[in-house]
């Protein structure tokens, strides 16, 4: 390796928001982080929103919105006539002479 190019790695600590501290080595000083491996729910199995800047909130506007709209098309593309199964398109039904 060649001296003098490389970052000076050091022991910091990484802080969760929920109070976990976690020892490891970086090139950064120490580390802040919102979420860890101990209070996230894939990994502790327990359910909880987790929501930055309202994104749960608006996610679910627009799935709302968006159900609107298609009840909407649903209506207008109604079919008087019931669309034929594949059984009923294959059968050859036969006629009279």
């Amino acid at each position: 390796m060649k001296a003098k190019i490389h970052p000076k790695y050091h022991q910091i600590t990484i802080t969760c928001a929920c109070g976990n501290v976690i020892n490891t080595g970086s090139t950064t000083e120490d580390i802040q982080v919102e979420i860890c491996s101990a209070c996230h729910p894939f990994y502790t199995g327990e359910m909880k929103y987790i929501d930055t800047l309202g994104r749960v909130d608006k996610f679910l506007a627009k799935r709302k919105a968006a159900g609107k709209y298609q009840k909407k098309q649903k209506t207008k593309s109604d079919d008087p006539k019931p669309a034929k199964s594949l059984k009923d398109m294959l059968t050859v039904t036969p006629t009279t002479q």
